[in-house]
């Protein structure tokens, strides 16, 4: 039997194709242990080796494992070059599958440049949903301000920028896919554009420029390392108003009183609270 040259070990045997025997339990790359499942065995007949053989083997257990990293470095790009250059979407700018505990296929998170097209944005999701049958039960699409790699920057963006009634489809008939084998009947895709969709205040934060000094203090002080997760300094979102930068420079400044001084000349009567100042000026 002719091999390769340059193998390390090589083991020859007969694999059975009608007889199966119970391989299991083991653990699985999607978080749970494998039961038992009837399949084909070898019965080896030799074994060839080097005199220092090297065996090289990878771990596959709950991710993220050696496993998962492989695929995840393949599969991202193989999806985006999917949705950019065969589907043409415009405006996607990155999509990243999510691998903790959840093994990368069921949670894809695909970014998009600011204004993308709402056709474009649902075009990314159900191509994303459809490219791999065991791929894309939950796809969520967000705009180029959220790192996709953050799940706390997804949930914020899920939770002010899409309205379920609105932004949110569930397709039937998709495949169970990789998963525990419990309950293996055919599962269902929930899309969601959680896209900023119109104008916003900015984030609550320092601008970049403070923050950055903020840094190069703490590292002076010798404090522990940090490392900062997007978004971690302020930036427009488009709501925004001059006036307020004024605000912002006095209060850094200390001449906080002289923004105090110019709004109590604009009280009003008549109005109930929290009634928004765009609205009556």
């Amino acid at each position: 039997m002719y091999v390769p040259a340059d193998a390390e070990i090589v083991i020859e045997g007969l694999i059975d194709s009608e007889w199966l025997e119970p391989e299991g339990p083991f653990g699985e790359s999607h978080g749970h242990v494998a039961l038992e499942d009837f399949n084909m065995s070898m019965k080896v007949t030799a074994i060839t080796r080097k005199r220092a053989p090297v065996f090289v083997s990878i771990i596959s257990q709950v991710t993220p494992s050696e496993s998962s990293v492989i695929k995840k470095v393949a599969f991202e790009p193989m999806f985006l070059a999917h949705l950019r250059d065969q589907l043409g979407i415009r405006g996607i700018k990155r999509l990243t599958m999510h691998e903790p505990f959840t093994n990368l296929r069921k949670v894809i998170f695909l970014q998009f440049a600011r204004d993308t097209a709402r056709t474009e944005v649902w075009r990314g999701l159900q191509g994303a949903a459809s490219l791999r049958a065991d791929c894309g039960k939950i796809c969520i699409a967000v705009s180029e301000d959220i790192d996709p790699a953050n799940t706390d920057a997804i949930f914020w963006s899920l939770a002010y920028r899409s309205n379920p009634g609105e932004d949110v489809q569930i397709l039937t008939h998709h495949s169970a896919g990789h998963g525990p084998k419990s309950d293996a009947r055919e599962d269902a895709t929930i899309l969601i554009d959680a896209t900023l969709k119109h104008d916003m205040p900015p984030l609550a934060l320092p601008r970049r420029e403070f923050m950055e000094r903020a840094r190069t203090i703490w590292n002076e002080l010798g404090l522990p390392v940090i490392s900062p997760q997007s978004p971690w300094h302020g930036y427009s979102l488009g709501d925004w108003d001059e006036r307020y930068d004024v605000y912002a420079r006095r209060a850094v400044e200390g001449r906080w009183a002289e923004s105090g001084e110019e709004t109590i000349e604009r009280r009003r009567e008549g109005l109930i609270p929290e009634t928004p100042v765009r609205s009556i000026e």
